[in-house]
């Protein structure tokens, strides 16, 4: 089976959509589903830049993995073009890219935007993952993500 590839999306690459990717692909390896991609990227992003040290943080709390090689990288239309998925963090990201057919948004799966902790307490970044890992299931569902025997 080929892979889907799914793209979160958030505005620098640094902070939300790396922690919505490192926590759907714990789940995946979780679940034994593998024919999914999981990458993120920003509208915004400075390329090159490595996760936000509140992000890996909590991630590192949480026992989430995060690949150490990990660099933002800009959203390009190619990316979105190619992938399975596009899931934007919040209705403004989702607008900007409102004319793919596969751009989705945290609010439309789960019903919630996920604002940017970027520079806040390190409570606000536990903040954040915590809706990240709450989203989780209905993004699953709603992304309609499973088994290859399902």
């Amino acid at each position: 089976m080929k892979h889907k590839k799914i793209i979160f999306v958030c505005t620098g690459n640094t902070c939300r959509s790396p922690m919505a990717e490192a926590v759907l692909k714990a789940e995946l390896k979780r679940r034994k589903i593998s024919w999914y991609s999981v990458q993120s990227a920003g509208v915004r992003a400075q390329a090159g830049s490595p996760i936000s040290q509140g992000s890996a943080y909590v991630l590192k709390e949480r026992n989430i993995s995060v690949s150490p090689k990990f660099k933002s990288r800009q959203l390009t239309e190619k990316m979105v073009s190619e992938a399975y998925a596009v899931v934007c963090m919040t209705e403004p990201q989702r607008n900007l890219l409102a004319h793919f057919h596969n751009v989705t948004s945290m609010y439309q799966l789960c019903g919630r935007e996920i604002p940017d902790p970027y520079g806040q307490p390190i409570e606000v970044y536990r903040a954040t993952l915590q809706t990240i890992l709450q989203c989780m299931p209905q993004i699953i569902k709603g992304l309609r993500i499973r088994s290859q025997e399902e």
